[in-house]
């Protein structure tokens, strides 16, 4: 008899107590939470493609971006979004709508911002689907309108960040291709000016074309001398005493020298055009590369102007916040059922442990 006292008395505590408690907590004293619910997705145009699978692929024109939707999801859950939230609806006189249990600040009575942070935290969530990059923002909160106009204004500065995200991406695009242009500017301004400093101070404007001059000059010249010496042999072997023999000497000794001239100016010493030619190719072609740089920087610059008229990133919602018509939760049937439940293991389990004590003590 006095084990069953007892069996019942702790039946009471463990079960019976707890049931009753709860039943008067979700039965009159439970304030009724209301959900607004909204769906997005963060999306970015497709980058061209070349691929013909890549092409059947992207269809769509746009892809799914799901790390800026984390970005989304992050900014959404942060101190910066709570604060603008306070500021524009007053949260904490909304979070303190409910019960003593579920408002804010609770039974710790803290009302300090980190704490109301950690409690936004539960009441706001943003869960992504893997797969469809599909983003559900939900909202509790004591009154149906509250928790609308949180979510909706959630979305509104999701949105604001997205542009935000957008318009700095641009800027450090074109800020990125203006500098780039610059440089370029600059090597091809140093590479003109190294060029023409190097023609002023060795008198060149080209020395492969100047060249094709004085070697048309040496081949006519080398022409006339064939026919010069030509012309004497025949003399020398037809007419020894000729006349004319002594005058086509002269005239052999004349070309040889100018061409002897006309080739020193090509291949002879330091102010030979040969000598100049290698220091004048570099020089071109440091200038060639720089232009090239230079209208490739000036393409990318424009091409940069011409990505940042695109929207980088879009966040379309797929379904607005919604107007709840009444409360989901508490799940007031389901609480209660679940402490009788967790009570009755309880009590099973004490219940055999106590006889397994007294048990082992006889």
């Amino acid at each position: 008899m006095m084990i069953l006292n007892k069996k019942n008395r702790l039946f009471l505590l463990v079960v019976i107590l707890p049931t009753i408690l709860a039943i008067m907590y979700y039965g009159f004293m439970a304030a009724d939470v209301y959900i607004s619910e909204s769906r997005f997705v963060v999306r970015s145009p497709e980058r061209q493609t070349a691929s013909p699978l890549g092409v059947l692929l992207k269809g769509t024109g746009f892809s799914r971006s799901l790390d800026d939707s984390y970005t989304i999801q992050d900014y959404i859950l942060s101190r910066d979004a709570l604060t603008a939230l306070d500021e524009e609806y007053n949260l904490r006189a909304s979070f303190g709508q409910g019960d003593f249990l579920s408002s804010f600040p609770g039974l710790d009575f803290d009302k300090s911002f980190e704490n109301m942070h950690r409690y936004y935290q539960k009441v706001v969530n943003v869960q992504f689907d893997s797969v469809t990059a599909i983003g559900a923002l939900t909202v509790r909160s004591f009154n149906a309108e509250d928790a609308q106009k949180i979510n909706a204004y959630l979305l509104d500065r999701a949105e604001k960040l997205v542009n935000q995200l957008n318009e700095r991406a641009r800027q450090d695009l074109i800020e990125f291709a203006e500098k780039e242009v610059g440089k370029a500017e600059e090597s091809a301004k140093k590479a003109s000016l190294a060029l023409a400093g190097y023609r002023n101070q060795k008198g060149v404007i080209d020395p492969e074309r100047q060249t094709a001059i004085p070697l048309q000059q040496i081949a006519k010249l080398q022409d006339e001398l064939i026919a010069t010496k030509g012309m004497l042999s025949q003399l020398q072997i037809n007419t020894k005493d000729n006349p004319q023999i002594p005058m086509l000497q002269r005239r052999i000794k004349i070309l040889q020298e100018e061409i002897e001239s006309e080739s020193e100016k090509i291949t002879g010493g330091s102010k030979s055009l040969a000598s100049k030619a290698a220091e004048f190719q570099r020089l071109a072609l440091d200038k060639e590369f720089a232009d090239k740089q230079l209208a490739s920087t000036m393409m990318s610059l424009e091409q940069a102007r011409n990505e940042a008229q695109r929207q980088q990133l879009y966040l379309e919602r797929i379904a607005q916040p919604n107007l709840p018509d009444s409360a989901l939760e508490p799940r007031r049937l389901r609480a209660i059922g679940a402490v009788f439940i967790l009570g009755l293991i309880a009590w099973g389990v004490l219940t055999m442990l106590i006889a397994g004590i007294k048990e082992h003590q006889d």
